[in-house]
């Protein structure tokens, strides 16, 4: 019989470990188009993005409290269902970075998720009305997320129609960096929940707290994980999102990373656990429609879009896999 204490502690463990791998694969999302344009050297803003991510982390609990409760029913799951999908979400985010591409966490938690608990006990233990919610959230993101970006690109054209090019890149580039440190503390203060939700349920599965109420060292320790795992740095999804997606350069830069910060605050202090990678990617592709659409890489979008696609039901398999290796731990 296992001590039920270590079985908590390993999946602790196991969700900072995918906070860390969180962060290596995230780290594009803020940093990809300021690198991209070389307003920054890849050093410097990764540097920047890990402090800032951290910073984010504390900037709400609410998408915790989302992940913790409206995904699957807390009381209806076990430690080694959170410790399946939590395998299962890990081992996608390595092999997804390691290939360059720019897929969902959210979206992989989430699948893992679904697939440990139905392998586990079916379709009883999942809150269906709050995964259809959270899935819509995720799917809305991107195209928001590109409204924002094209908004915002179109504007900027507007009021800097009649500067040369050369001048508007000049006077955009300190602002690129600002719009790269916005969206850096945004993917903390959204992705760095994600850890804190499924901790979180992990102590009230364990009884050893009643209510979905993210502990102080829990944020700590979160920021902690992402933070470092984005010092590491992805540079492969940094250079699918900041170079092959679209030629960009420092006002399409500000454009993008302010319109995708601006919507992932927002649903961040709301509760709504969206995409970063979908919605940067989607201001991107915004921002390079607006100027033209053939700027866009549409070739590099579709893979991705085939990535996000799979992404659901590749790691909800994975989940109900890993889980079906690991139920002997439940005896």
């Amino acid at each position: 019989m296992l001590d039920p204490f270590w079985v908590l502690v390993a999946v602790i463990v196991l969700a900072l470990a995918f906070d860390f791998t969180n962060g290596w694969h995230d780290t594009a999302n803020a940093i990809a188009t300021v690198v991209g344009t070389r307003t920054l050297s890849p050093g410097m803003a990764i540097a920047m993005a890990a402090v800032l991510n951290l910073v984010g982390a504390f900037f709400s609990t609410e998408v915790a409290k989302t992940i913790g409760k409206d995904i699957v029913d807390p009381n209806g799951i076990t430690q080694i269902v959170l410790i399946s999908a939590l395998l299962a979400v890990i081992t996608w985010n390595v092999v997804t970075v390691l290939m360059g591409l720019p897929t969902s966490s959210s979206h992989a938690l989430i699948g893992s998720l679904v697939g440990a608990a139905l392998a586990f006990k079916g379709p009883e233990v999942l809150q269906v009305k709050g995964i259809i919610t959270i899935l819509i959230a995720l799917l809305v993101s991107p195209v928001l997320g590109g409204l924002l970006g094209f908004a915002l690109m179109k504007v900027i054209r507007k009021f800097f129609q009649n500067t040369p090019g050369s001048k508007v890149k000049r006077i955009f580039r300190p602002f690129q960096i600002l719009s790269s440190a916005f969206m850096a503390f945004s993917h903390g203060a959204s992705d760095a929940q994600k850890a804190m939700g499924i901790i979180t349920l992990a102590l009230v599965t364990a009884g050893y707290q009643q209510e979905m109420k993210v502990p102080f060292w829990v944020v700590v320790a979160a920021g902690t994980a992402m933070a470092l795992g984005t010092a590491m740095g992805g540079r492969k999804i940094i250079h699918t999102i900041g170079s092959r997606l679209s030629r960009l350069e420092a006002p399409q830069g500000f454009a993008a990373e302010t319109g995708a910060a601006l919507l992932l605050t927002t649903v961040a202090k709301i509760g709504i656990p969206v995409s970063t990678t979908h919605t940067i990617t989607g201001s991107i592709i915004g921002v390079g429609s607006a100027e033209r659409v053939r700027s866009v890489r549409w070739t590099v979008a579709t893979k991705i879009v085939y990535a996000w696609i799979l992404t659901l039901p590749g790691t909800a398999l994975m989940g109900f896999l890993f889980y079906l290796v690991l139920r002997f731990l439940e005896n």
